[in-house]
């Protein structure tokens, strides 16, 4: 969120789509730029189609902590399923799993960055993602990703921004294809 602005007064966007949950002070001041640059924007999204594919928002309630309201995305893509965990702690997780009914994930963006509040083993045992993307910076403050979250995802083949670089997935003739660049 906090290049927000910066990515809107640069590069051509069309929509945005915020959490769910009340507008912060940095919110607010990216809706006054997309007010001005007259850029759609939505909360609380259900489900949203992309030509012929759906990304489903797994929005389960309001939380007081705002890493819990931030997006969780599911997209089944050409028989790929992708989950997208954004900044979601283990009582999300929890939730998610009482709620909707998804496992065996192809990919999983990990959520918060590998942090020791997310990937909780009972959540990672039931959605069995054969795939794990960690976006961490290197030396990072906080130590991420954690080591307990690494053990979690030890049935996984885990992917790491700080060792792997940029991490990309391709799907070309129903195939998955895997390119890192460091």
């Amino acid at each position: 969120m906090g290049e927000a602005i910066n990515l809107v007064s640069e590069f051509r966007v069309d929509n945005v789509i915020f959490n769910l949950g009340s507008y912060n002070e940095l919110e607010k001041e990216l809706i006054e730029l997309l007010d001005q640059k007259k850029i759609k924007y939505y909360s609380s999204l259900k489900e949203l189609n992309i030509d012929n594919n759906k990304l489903y928002f797994l929005n389960t309630k309001e939380y007081d902590d705002e890493n819990d309201n931030s997006n969780v995305i599911y997209i089944k893509y050409n028989n790929y399923k992708f989950l997208f965990m954004g900044d979601a702690t283990a009582e999300k997780e929890k939730d998610i799993m009482d709620k909707y009914n998804i496992f065996n994930i192809d990919v999983l963006k990990v959520g918060h960055h590998g942090s020791k509040t997310s990937s909780s083993r009972e959540f990672i045992d039931k959605i069995n993602p054969k795939y794990s993307i960690i976006s961490v910076g290197k030396n990072n403050r906080y130590n991420h990703p954690n080591k307990e979250v690494l053990d979690n995802l030890e049935d996984s083949i885990v992917y790491r921004t700080d060792e792997d670089g940029s991490v990309m997935f391709k799907i070309k003739n129903n195939r998955l294809k895997i390119e890192t660049s460091t």
